[in-house]
């Protein structure tokens, strides 16, 4: 048990480390940092979804299809005038995985389909989408800014909601969220991490206004609502599939969905929320 949770902390310390300081460090860190995590996470679910009986997608296809989105939306974001033809090898990719499946003679050519076009769509395509949350674009100027601190928010968000929660549901938690998929969640504990991580907003508009502090506050709410369904839809996915963790990359901790399920429905509600603020500028 103390080994276990010795291990835990020293992973869990390198991890934090590692992702705060990619992040913060440059454009460089954060791009080869970010179409890693991409590419194994992408990787880590095709693995998943191949243990169920009759799907049997392409890892190293579907793998390097997250890398290659992340890179391509990476470059799109950072080189104005945009070039939408970036994304030519990405939906050449895609059509590979399509036709390839006529030829393959396998057992479950639609659910191959299917699992393939959801390891982008739920995986690769969130990741990618941290790009829009980095790179602001100034048209006016033809520049592009690197600005961390709002890719780098979302994942602090989601660490304080999941702190809070564990917290607040240890002490207090009695009513149940969604015991059908995850029994051990409350709405106690929920609220108690909402409450973590909208504290957190108030000092990130105070050391950085960029935002005003109730579009910070928004974001954090967002964040953790969004967050909380991502890690839903994670536990009914091992549910479904009968595990535990999703992977072992990670000593103590699982795999990499394990770390990111939170984000991958938490960063695309982020830049639904940011570009809505935009519309009312």
């Amino acid at each position: 048990m103390k080994n276990n949770f010795i291990q835990r902390a020293v992973t869990g310390a390198l991890f934090v480390i590692v992702l705060v300081g990619c992040i913060l460090y440059s454009p460089l860190s954060f791009g080869i940092l970010f179409t890693i995590i991409s590419a194994l996470s992408v990787h880590e679910f095709a693995h998943l979804v191949n243990q169920n009986g009759g799907v049997n997608i392409n890892k190293t296809i579907t793998a390097l299809g997250g890398a290659y989105l992340f890179l391509a939306l990476m470059a799109f974001c950072t080189s104005p005038p945009a070039d939408a033809r970036v994304f030519l090898p990405y939906l050449a990719l895609l059509l590979y995985i399509m036709i390839t499946e006529l030829y393959l003679k396998k057992e479950n050519p639609l659910g191959n389909w299917a699992f393939s076009m959801m390891s982008q769509l739920y995986v690769a395509l969130p990741f990618a989408l941290l790009n829009v949350l980095a790179f602001q674009n100034t048209p006016e100027a033809s520049s592009v800014t690197f600005n961390p601190i709002l890719p780098l928010s979302i994942f602090v968000f989601i660490w304080l909601s999941d702190t809070g929660a564990y917290c607040v549901g240890s002490l207090i938690g009695k009513r149940r969220l969604f015991e059908r998929i995850s029994p051990k969640k409350s709405w106690e504990g929920s609220i108690g991490g909402a409450v973590f991580s909208i504290a957190s907003s108030f000092a990130f508009a105070h050391f950085f206004p960029f935002m005003q502090m109730w579009q910070w506050a928004g974001l954090a709410v967002v964040v953790v609502i969004f967050g909380t369904w991502g890690d839903l839809t994670e536990s009914l996915m091992k549910r479904q599939l009968g595990i535990k963790d999703s992977g072992n990359i990670l000593p103590g901790h699982g795999g990499m969905l394990d770390r990111f399920d939170s984000a991958l429905m938490a960063i695309p509600a982020a830049v639904v929320y940011l570009y809505v603020l935009t519309m009312f500028k």
